[in-house]
């Protein structure tokens, strides 16, 4: 009966659709259709893969004269071509904007770090769009994109479930994206959007982000070309590694045990004599000296080297790891016979090494950012969970200092070469006949698009999406790739970076150090930039920028100055401001006292959640407790690096933490479960007053009985860089001594906050 009435309804329809369309209407539209076609591709056009690492430092990789191997890193120099002389903008997020705009990073948009951005031209954090991406430009030749790992480039009030999303990466060329949007995150429990959606780390013991996006970019490949393999692929790789904190699985830091107990002093002068043997640096390149303020490694105590050299096999460890990760790009490509031609630009830093853990490094580096002193005995007793996951280090500036052997300073001093210079590696075995040479040419991050675009033989386009694009300010290097003599067509370059600038023309650069060390951040700046005292390097003799010939050139360094003052005005760089983060900016957070979150609220940053910093408030959870019993978290902010945490533990109790930094904890545990129905769940915090990052009295009530107090000594204005505010659930690593991803059993009917004044 059942098969009789389907045959009746086939029918039906049939009858009915035939009535509606007759036969000769159905011709007509068959006739006079256009045929549907798949989207053009362009033939044999390389693939390409550009992989971008973070916080390394020219000296770091072994291919380069350092002491950590990088067999992937070895294998596309020698079927490609290595770049000595190749620079960035000595800071991450500038040098990811030129890097995918082939613009320079005031330009477009981004000429200071995102978390230092304010409302000044060419520093307000804002990718322009008439300074359209590559991965734009690019799909619109026909390929397929995609962004793997750190971005760093959406505005911190972009960077919410409200968006809007046209700065992410999906709004600026990638079809696909998995990866962090901040500067940093936990690699072990990572902060990680698929797309626009924020998402939870894939479950397993054994989890690394690094080794999560390159498997993942690696299926991704393969699936693009088996489905349509005539298409290609352009991929961005971006892993956090290896910017603090400074995770790795721990047999990857264990091969590097005892490697480091010589120093930081006597490494640089190993680094410097392997560079010398392998031709990376000319013979008569100079080893600078070290910066006054790093201690010399005989000056350390026992127990204060014993810290340092476990920091260091850490961030061997790290990098190490990482260059396997870029292999597995390099092997997924081999084994769909896509490799030789692929265009594959590896860049071993978007600046150098970081300096920023201070001079003696620690468990917890951001501790040492806001000024908090670590205990060493503390740190010797657990030496080997150092890297792991309920650590947040980073290694000290002297270790920084010698993986930018030979050239003076670390990451964010744009005005010396230990900010800015770093290793590329180019591999095109279909297109480039060198193989296994080194190019001395003097390059620059933003030109990496005209490349692109030159072996691709495409112009950049007028307009995109209908707004008329900025010229290209990069130059490709195609002309290098097959004549190491020719001469440098790049010519002309600033660099600036929190003040610090540089000028390079021709051979010679001006350089101005502002006189603030890269760990002290927080540090204001009393001088004008007038005071600031400029060098002179002759750069086609003096490798290594260590001859200041000020002295002997006043005449050459006051022309280079003003040329300085030409292109910053040229490139939205004037005036110079030592303008505090966020000043101008927006925050979606801004004078607002009152907040109310749902479930389903999770991925918000620190500048959008309620700002209880130096504050009073008060927090009221409506909740629900289910028949079985409720655990989980409530509400949280920040992670393993420091939060808080309002949540109910495995007995039922509700509990809060306060986690300053692995420096201090307090956590309040109720002395009663939660009963089944619904309840009303408080928390107080009467601030002490006097400024901030004072303490006070923290509170838990149900409904109007107090369940729990504790006196938090001390608070801090900021947790992270890239942790997040989730209710319900906690995205990232924990803030608390509880599961990572604890989500909440019962039912969340509200959340709010009720905030005091900030004082």
């Amino acid at each position: 009966m059942s098969s009789r009435l389907s045959i009746f309804r086939i029918l039906t329809a049939s009858l009915i659709f035939l009535d509606v369309f007759p036969a000769s209407s159905l011709a007509r539209e068959r006739s006079s259709a256009s045929p549907v076609e798949l989207s053009k591709v362009p033939a044999n056009a390389p693939n390409i893969v550009v992989v971008l690492l973070d916080d390394v430092g020219f000296s770091g990789p072994a291919t380069f004269g350092g002491a950590i191997p990088t067999p992937t890193l070895d294998d596309l120099s020698g079927v490609g071509l290595r770049f000595n002389r190749f620079h960035t903008t000595g800071v991450c997020s500038p040098t990811r904007a030129s890097l995918l705009t082939g613009r320079n990073s005031h330009v477009a948009g981004v000429g200071t770090v995102l978390n230092s951005a304010s409302a000044h031209l060419g520093r307000e954090g804002i990718l322009k769009k008439s300074a359209a991406t590559i991965a734009t430009v690019l799909r619109s030749e026909g390929y397929a994109t995609s962004a793997w790992g750190k971005w760093h480039l959406t505005p911190d009030w972009e960077a919410s479930p409200s968006g809007p999303f046209d700065r992410w990466p999906t709004g600026v060329g990638f079809d696909s994206f998995y990866g962090f949007l901040g500067g940093e995150t936990h690699q072990f429990e990572p902060t990680l959007y698929e797309g626009i959606r924020p998402v939870k780390r894939p479950d397993g013991a054994d989890y690394h982000v690094s080794e999560d996006i390159a498997e993942r970019a690696a299926v991704w490949m393969q699936a693009q070309k088996s489905v349509r393999p005539e298409k290609p692929l352009f991929v961005y790789f971006a892993p956090g590694a290896t910017h603090a904190p400074l995770h790795a699985p721990k047999e990857w830091i264990e091969r590097f045990k005892g490697k480091f107990n010589h120093g930081w002093d006597e490494e640089r002068r190993q680094a410097f004599a392997r560079q010398r043997e392998s031709g990376t640096i000319p013979d008569d390149a100079i080893l600078t000296p070290r910066p006054a303020e790093i201690p010399a490694w005989e000056t350390l105590a026992e127990d204060q080297r014993k810290v340092a050299s476990r920091l260091m096999e850490v961030y061997a460890g790290f990098l190490a790891h990482t260059d396997a990760q870029v292999g597995k790009l390099v092997s997924a490509l081999r084994e769909v016979d896509e490799f030789d031609n692929t265009l594959f630009i590896y860049i071993v830093g978007d600046n150098g090494a970081s300096a920023e853990g201070g001079l003696y490094g620690g468990w917890n580096y951001f501790a040492g950012l806001m000024g908090m002193t670590e205990d060493v005995e503390k740190n010797l007793s657990r030496l080997d969970a150092f890297g792991g996951t309920d650590s947040f280090p980073h290694f000290p500036a002297g270790w920084a200092w010698a993986t930018n052997t030979p050239f003076q300073w670390a990451k964010t001093v744009a005005s010396h070469l230990g900010g800015t210079r770093n290793a590329l590696v180019v591999s095109w075995p279909d297109g480039i006949r060198s193989k296994g040479e080194l190019r001395e040419q003097w390059s620059h991050v933003n030109d990496i698009v005209p490349t692109i675009l030159e072996v691709l033989d495409v112009k950049a386009p007028k307009r995109v999406d209908g707004v008329e694009q900025l010229p290209m300010d990069g130059k490709s290097l195609v002309y290098s790739f097959d004549d190491a003599s020719a001469e440098s067509q790049h010519r002309t370059q600033y660099f600036e970076v929190f003040g610090h600038r540089a000028i390079y023309h021709e051979g010679w650069m001006a350089s101005a150090f502002r006189g603030r060390a890269p760990w002290n951040v927080m540090t204001p700046i009393r001088h004008g930039f007038d005071q600031d005292q400029w060098e002179l390097y002759d750069l086609t003799t003096d490798f290594s920028q260590g001859r200041d010939l000020a002295a002997v050139h006043p005449g050459r360094l006051r022309k280079m100055k003003k040329r300085f003052e030409k292109e910053a005005k040229k490139n939205s760089v004037w005036p110079l401001v030592s303008a505090p983060p966020g000043e101008g900016l927006p925050r979606l957070n801004q004078d607002r006292r009152d907040f109310v979150f749902y479930e389903g609220a999770i991925g918000i940053g620190e500048d959008t959640a309620p700002p209880l910093s130096s504050r009073s408030y008060v927090v009221t959870a409506d909740i629900e407790v289910l028949k079985g019993g409720v655990e989980g978290v409530i509400a949280t902010e920040g992670g393993v690096v420091a939060g808080w945490a309002l949540y109910v533990n495995a007995e039922g109790k509700p509990a809060y933490v306060y986690n300053l930094f692995d420096m201090m904890e307090t956590t309040i545990i109720a002395d009663r479960a939660l009963p089944v129905g619904k309840s009303t769940l408080r928390f107080t915090f009467e601030y002490d007053g006097g400024g901030p990052g004072r303490g006070g009295m923290a509170r838990l009530f149900l409904g109007d009985d107090e369940i729990g107090n504790a006196r938090i000594p001390r608070t801090t204005p900021m947790f992270s860089i890239d942790e997040t505010f989730d209710v319900g659930t906690d995205t990232g690593s924990p803030a608390g001594a509880y599961p990572p991803n604890y989500d909440f059993t019962g039912r969340i009917r509200s959340l709010k906050f009720e905030l005091g004044t900030a004082h």
